[in-house]
């Protein structure tokens, strides 16, 4: 149980530092930080529909275009900031075709080596103590 809640823990920072960083270096890409209540929603949605869109695509493509694999995580990343950025919440804006593209993939990016590099640190302490039981 406590490993689920970590996990979780761990997408929701990954996928929050990512669409920072994003931020951070496009002008395209803005995070309206005077509404941070609606950015923190718009960091669960995100993680949500990317948790599920991710899982869904793979099972539906793995079965019928294996070749696509390898894409569903942008393919996710970008349909999760399309959800996010056309809630009425005005946490998160997008403008123009670089900040789409651009954006989507320095999130996909940065989430991806966030996830791997906390759950090395974070889940690491978790399995040494099962191991020693």
């Amino acid at each position: 149980m406590i490993t689920h809640l970590l996990r979780a823990g761990i997408f929701l920072a990954s996928a929050a530092l990512g669409l920072i960083v994003a931020d951070l270096i496009l002008d395209d890409f803005t995070i309206v930080w005077s509404r941070w209540w609606e950015f923190l929603l718009c960091i669960v949605i995100f993680a949500l529909v990317q948790t599920v869109l991710s899982w869904l695509a793979e099972k539906i493509l793995h079965r019928y275009l294996p070749v696509l694999v390898g894409g569903v995580g942008i393919l996710s990343t970008l349909i999760s900031l399309l959800i996010v950025v056309l809630l009425p919440a005005d946490g998160i804006r997008i403008d123009g075709l670089v900040g789409w593209i651009a954006g989507g993939v320095i999130v996909w990016l940065v989430a991806a080596i966030a996830m791997i590099v906390l759950s090395k640190i974070l889940l690491k302490d978790r399995k040494q103590q099962s191991a020693r039981k």
